[in-house]
């Protein structure tokens, strides 16, 4: 049995991550949806994420200087 806890626990983050998502899209220039994404491809799940992955670090990164 398996146990997942990706719960979002601040509703505000869920929007800001959300925002992030379509943004990291547009720029990687997939065209998503509302909802379900199912029909993406890995490469094009995986270059979503790992943009949203730079961009979070960036602004970390930002944010401690």
């Amino acid at each position: 049995m398996s146990y997942s806890n990706n719960q979002i626990n601040v509703p505000q983050a869920k929007a800001a991550l959300n925002k992030l998502k379509m943004e990291a899209a547009a720029e990687v220039g997939v065209n998503l949806k509302d909802g379900y994404n199912g029909d993406l491809t890995s490469r094009q799940a995986g270059q979503i994420g790992g943009n949203m992955v730079k961009k979070m670090i960036e602004s970390y990164e930002n944010s401690v200087k």
